[in-house]
């Protein structure tokens, strides 16, 4: 595994680093959580360090599986990352930007957008309970609010940093413009997005101002959701209430498909799966941090991490490439 420094912090991050969101369950069809605990343990085993989760992820469930799963670990040695700013059990007493409406055990919950200072730290003292830690070392807003100035939600960020409640602060789904903003009352490391060999758009603008600014990028979605894997191709039937049903619909799927088997030869090449390949290419691209992966058991989690291991030379980056652009 190679460990990188994330933008103007000490933290040592983890290449790949766990995305936690699937774990949660909700919008995902469901999940196992002994299967799940298993694969935050097999990551930290295989040099997956950093975990990176958020309470919105089942409502709260993906931070206590992380909270149990590192049990029994050196604490110093693992990297917690979650974030703040969804709210859906209406303590917001309907303020913020409503989001939409999540489904939890058929219940209806409408997720807003809510990042107050009082709502941060009442956020944050609910993590480090679930988490089963004192201290964050990665704390990130979820989603943009504009109902709450970013001055206001930026000096709550401060204010745990002194108190020992967190290591550093970060954003996500951030516009650079957001960023600078952010950044005048905060000392702002990172901003987590969304990027993939089918979404670059953060290559026009956040990637040149990270690499000039000191700023770590953590991106999210590399698979776009599992589509990259290929699995999708061989046995598209999702679950009725997977909301990657209707996700997937974005893209142009027989592209997507003529894409993947083209460069399908490369992995098979190097022993590695489509998965293996697609990760270590996106950790390869300018101004990329980490890159999150999620998975559901030890399996997934293991095959993660070794994607790492893959070299890509500067040839077969081209011919990736070159067929990317075809898409």
């Amino acid at each position: 595994m190679e460990y990188r420094k994330l933008g103007n912090t000490d933290l040592q991050l983890s290449v790949i680093t766990y995305g936690a969101f699937a774990i949660g369950g909700n919008m995902w069809g469901g999940n196992e959580q002994k299967d799940s605990i298993e694969s935050v343990r097999a990551s930290i085993d295989n040099g997956v360090t950093t975990l990176d989760t958020a309470p919105f992820y089942g409502f709260g469930l993906s931070e206590e599986m992380i909270g149990e799963a590192i049990k029994g670990y050196d604490r110093s040695k693992i990297q917690l990352l979650t974030k703040f700013g969804l709210v859906w059990d209406g303590s917001n007493q309907g303020k913020g930007d409503f989001f939409f409406d999540a489904e939890d055990d058929g219940k209806v919950l409408p997720v807003y957008k809510y990042s107050s200072k009082a709502s941060v730290i009442k956020e944050v003292e609910e993590s480090l309970k679930r988490l089963q830690t004192d201290y964050i070392d990665l704390l990130q807003i979820h989603w943009p609010d504009s109902t709450t100035p970013i001055s206001e939600t930026m000096e709550a960020l401060e204010i745990l940093i002194q108190q020992g409640k967190i290591r550093a602060a970060g954003v996500s789904n951030y516009s650079v413009d957001q960023v600078k903003e952010a950044r005048q009352t905060a000392n702002i490391a990172s901003n987590q997005v969304s990027y993939s060999m089918l979404n670059r758009s953060l290559e026009k603008d956040l990637a040149p101002y990270a690499l000039e600014n000191n700023l770590g990028i953590i991106v999210y979605s590399p698979m776009e959701r599992g589509l990259l894997t290929g699995k999708y191709f061989k046995d598209g039937k999702l679950k009725e209430n997977d909301h990657r049903n209707g996700y997937f619909q974005q893209f142009d799927l027989k592209k997507v498909e003529t894409f993947l088997d083209a460069i399908m030869p490369i992995a098979e090449q190097k022993g590695a799966s489509l998965s293996q390949l697609v990760l270590r290419w996106t950790s390869l691209q300018p101004a990329i941090t980490v890159v999150l992966a999620g998975a559901r058991n030890a399996e997934q989690a293991i095959a993660n991490a070794k994607a790492m291991d893959i070299h890509i030379s500067t040839e077969e980056m081209i011919f990736i490439n070159k067929e990317l652009a075809k898409i």
